[in-house]
């Protein structure tokens, strides 16, 4: 019944149109396009939203004893219903009790940020191969529906652990959604010129996404309240859902998995580390501040939450411009200089946000670590496809999955750490040490500048066994043995 269905479908002007569709590495750019746009949205659109929501439930009952010049204060737990355990008088301040609560917000923000990646970097590992097995477009698929779950599960949530599962689930989707777009558009695009330029474009929807979420969550939740913003992302995801529907038609591809590089293989090459390196060290930084420097900005600059979300917009629009810029530029300049100068662009500007004193202040610095993250990305993910071809064989489902392990370590990483260095170090020390590991990794750079080829590695193994005395490839008496039955054939016909 199914297939007869889609047989008179196929007949239509609007079967033969998706038909056509399909085969059109264009509309496939798109639909991955959208959903990094989609995935980065909701991975977003909760930096200003969380923060101060947590603060908000866990402080909702708070009372004081006298008028605020007396500095005695209640604090209670929103999990606990008795007040009188949490009474106890304090000679802080309002605004000292404020910081001092904020302070411990950030470890537990930071974990929760954190918990995506974290997952995320669990389940990479197992999508690249499966992706070698079936194919893109089912695992593509999964990550959307798991990202519908998740950003419903956000809407819904009143408490920490729930929002915690929901942006951990977010990590199984984005996993699926990333590795699995990542190794389409390499596939469709196999020259390496045309491969940078179509990456560039996925990551300028990424960097929509980016672009879009800080602004999106911090109006929405100022005006609409928390679960407005989620519902519309729910809407546009399931959107993206049909559009993958039609024109992907999720089914069983499954390749050539003999051909296919091994992780093991690929993450013992070290021209593959560095790569992947530079965009964990890249990413970090902003990881960091995504749970930090809304609360930085709340204890220090007195911002509203519209504010702590358009803090990220310089960073998101010059994010945009690099990706886009540096797709094509990179391939032209070298795609290995191009992410040393955004490195150390990168840690510069990282040391430069803690000296900002207000929200204005904070653009300059954000801006430049946007652009300097966008060319770095759009480097070094079409770098990793570039390195699979030259050094192993083009399957790239696996490099793909080591690329966003990368990604991803950088903002698990990043997060969880985050909280404690804040409490420890301070905000100024945190920024300034990562910075300065950003300008250390820059060197290791110039090794990818003309990374050997596989059949240059061969030779070097063969001249080495022929060095050491091992035994020598058949080939050759076999080709002799060849020159001898021409000879014997032609002395014949003689």
């Amino acid at each position: 019944m199914g297939s007869k269905v889609g047989e008179y479908v196929s007949r239509t002007k609007i079967g033969a149109y998706f038909h056509t569709a399909r085969e059109s590495r264009k509309l496939v750019l798109v639909i991955v396009a959208i959903a990094l746009l989609l995935d980065n949205m909701l991975l977003t659109t909760v930096v200003p939203i969380i923060p101060g929501f947590l603060y908000d439930i866990r402080h909702s009952h708070v009372t004081t004893t006298s008028p605020p010049s007396i500095t005695t204060e209640m604090w209670m737990d929103l999990n606990d219903t008795d007040a009188g355990n949490f009474t106890f008088p304090t000679t802080l301040s309002p605004e000292e009790m404020k910081h001092r609560e904020l302070m411990e917000e950030n470890v537990e923000t930071g974990f929760m940020f954190a918990s995506k990646a974290v997952v995320q970097l669990i389940t990479n590992p197992f999508v690249g191969p499966l992706t070698h097995r079936i194919g893109y477009s089912i695992p593509m698929f999964c990550g959307f529906v798991i990202m519908f779950v998740s950003t419903v599960i956000f809407a819904f949530g009143r408490s920490y652990s729930v929002l915690f599962i929901a942006r951990a689930l977010q990590g199984v989707g984005s996993s699926c959604s990333s590795v699995s777009g990542m190794g389409m558009l390499a596939e469709r695009y196999p020259d390496d010129k045309e491969r940078g330029n179509a990456m560039g474009i996925a990551l300028g929807g990424l960097a929509l996404g980016v672009l879009i979420g800080p602004p999106f969550g911090g109006f929405m939740y100022e005006f609409f309240g928390k679960t407005a913003p989620f519902l519309i992302l729910a809407f546009l995801a399931l959107a993206d859902g049909c559009l993958q529907l039609l024109v992907l038609q999720p089914s069983v591809n499954k390749m050539e998995e003999e051909d296919a590089p091994s992780l093991k293989v690929l993450i013992s090459d070290p021209y593959i580390l560095i790569a992947a390196g530079a965009i964990t060290f890249a990413n970090m930084g902003i990881a960091m501040l995504e749970p930090s420097l809304p609360i930085h900005m709340i204890d220090v600059m007195k911002s509203e939450k519209l504010q702590q979300g358009l803090a990220f917009l310089p960073a998101s629009i010059s994010y945009a411009i690099g990706t886009n810029l540096f797709g094509p530029l990179g391939h032209r300049m070298g795609r290995w200089k191009a992410s040393l100068i955004g490195l150390a662009i990168i840690g510069l500007a990282l040391m430069l946000v803690p000296l900002a004193t207000s929200f204005h202040q904070l653009i300059i610095p954000m801006a430049f670590l946007g652009f300097a993250i966008g060319m770095v990305d759009s480097s070094m993910m079409p770098e990793l496809g570039n390195l699979v071809d030259i050094r192993h064989t083009a399957v790239y489902g696996g490099v793909y999955a080591i690329g966003d392990i990368a990604f991803c370590l950088g903002f698990a990483v990043g997060p969880s750490l985050s909280g404690l260095l804040v409490r420890s170090i301070g905000f100024r020390s945190m920024l300034n040490g990562i910075g300065v590991i950003c300008l250390i990794y820059c060197p290791l750079l110039f090794f990818l500048k003309d990374p050997p080829h596989r059949k240059e590695e061969d030779e070097k193994h063969e001249n080495s066994h022929l060095v050491f005395g091992e035994k020598t490839k058949v080939k050759y008496a076999n080709f002799s043995e060849e020159l001898m039955e021409d000879d014997k054939i032609c002395n014949d016909k003689r």
